[in-house]
């Protein structure tokens, strides 16, 4: 009965054995991890393409479902699919995952043992050994020793027994193909734990205010967001530099980072591809709004009125808010501008044009005299944390130091002494013409 168990849990452990070695080679195919590379690739310019992490609302603009995009891609394909956060999708980062493993065994099962035996010294011991060798030949000389100094000259790494030489170099093209795969699981290792860990958040932040971050759009499954911040954002100033056209060329926000008792820890003034980074935040520049107006009614306290961006049926945005001109609100006026150069254009009830004004410059209107000071802009900044980029860039450094490497070709140089007689003969795994030439000019030499 004993025997009988002890033979079944053979038979099952050699099961799994044969299993977990299919697996394993399966997953370390070549064909495999192409497929996979092709794949990310596909996803990854997708995600480019389609807009990533806007409201539900943009993608119902659009991405309609008549007519459908290609015919089928609308905004519930998108959104059922994810389309929308590529990157932080489960499916995404399992073929991350996926193809990962393929590097990691590829790498374990076929690189590691090639550096292994391109380690070995791998003597011959019979001429008829140099047949294999693409190119070998019969020299005369007086010893290995002569065939040792020439060799050596040229760069290589000799050993040397009684009767035997065997000489290489350019081992750095067997470790590039390791450091390669190296730097690409650490790309990925870096992207899992950026989608695992960072966040991506926006915030509309007037000019004079401070704030913490609150409007996350995205975070990782291991993001803390209930974590309190060590510090907060004071956007000390923002402004546009305009075209002599009129339009926007760049805009400005000088950001300070404050700690909770209000001391400054640091100053920066951003704009469209400057960003500041702080603490493992980033925070870019990417949008512009007018908050709020400053205005004085005769010789009143000033106060300030909120902006409200405007939809416009004309290419442009516009904004605008409501001034009483009465105590008990009865009557007013609208103002509408469109940008924070200074001009601002004030309406009656009745929508009647009454007159274009400018900061400071007073007007009559309603039997009131109204003076609007200043409009006060807002600053629309993009905050991203991304905790796996430090671990992406050392995956693209070791990738460019690797493929380099790669480059590099490892050849080998055998010889043998018989009696008075001497043989010669090496190969290559690149850059063949060179190492033609190398051999022959060993051989002159001889």
């Amino acid at each position: 009965m004993s025997v009988s168990n002890s033979s079944k849990n053979i038979s099952i452990n050699y099961s799994i054995s044969w299993f977990f070695r299919k697996l394993i080679t399966t997953i370390a195919d070549l064909r495999l991890a192409i497929i996979l590379l092709l794949i990310i690739a596909l996803f990854s310019i997708s995600g480019t393409i389609i807009e990533q992490s806007q409201p539900i609302n943009y993608y119902q603009e659009n991405y309609p479902e008549s007519p459908a995009l290609f015919g089928f891609l609308t905004w519930q394909v998108l959104l059922t699919m994810g389309l929308n956060h590529v990157y932080t999708t489960w499916w995404y980062l399992s073929i991350l995952v996926l193809f990962g493993s393929s590097l990691i065994a590829c790498t374990f099962r076929r690189q590691l043992p090639a550096l292994k035996a391109a380690k070995i010294w791998s003597f011959y011991d019979q001429s008829r050994q140099f047949n294999k060798l693409a190119l070998s030949a019969e020299v005369t000389t007086e010893s290995l020793d002569k065939i040792n100094s020439i060799v050596a000259k040229k760069g290589y790494k000799v050993y040397q027994n009684d009767h035997s030489l065997y000489a290489q170099k350019g081992i750095a093209g067997r470790i590039g193909p390791i450091i390669v795969h190296l730097g690409m699981i650490l790309v990925l290792l870096g992207a899992i734990w950026g989608a695992f860990t960072g966040f991506f958040a926006q915030e509309m932040i007037a000019s004079g205010e401070t704030f913490t971050i609150q409007n996350f759009l995205e975070a990782g499954k291991f993001t803390n967001l209930n974590h309190p911040q060590s510090f907060d954002i004071k956007v000390n100033n923002f402004w546009i530099k305009y075209t002599p056209d009129g339009s926007v060329d760049q805009f400005y926000s000088d950001l300070s980072v404050v700690n909770k008792t209000g001391e400054e820890l640091e100053r920066k003034t951003i704009f469209v591809n400057e960003p500041l980074r702080y603490n493992g935040i980033t925070f870019y520049q990417t949008n512009w709004s007018i908050a709020a107006v400053k205005i004085q009614v005769n010789n009143s306290p000033i106060f300030q009125l909120p902006m409200a961006e405007l939809t416009s049926e004309r290419k442009g945005r516009i904004w605008g808010t409501w001034i009483p001109t009465k105590p008990d609100l009865s009557e007013g006026i609208s103002l509408v501008t469109k940008d924070l150069q200074g001009t601002m254009f004030l309406y009656d009830m009745q929508g009647q044009l009454i007159s274009a004004v400018r900061p400071n410059m007073p007007v009559e209107v309603n039997g009131v005299t109204l003076k609007i000071l200043d409009l006060i802009g807002s600053t629309g900044l993009q905050i991203k944390s991304d905790p796996g980029v430090p671990l992406v860039y050392l995956g693209f450094a070791l990738l460019m130091i690797g493929v380099v490497m790669s480059y590099v070709s490892f050849s080998q140089i055998w010889a043998l002494q018989e009696g008075d007689r001497y043989f010669i003969g090496g190969k290559t795994n690149r850059a063949q013409v060179a190492f033609e030439k190398e051999i022959y000019d060993i051989l002159e030499n001889l």
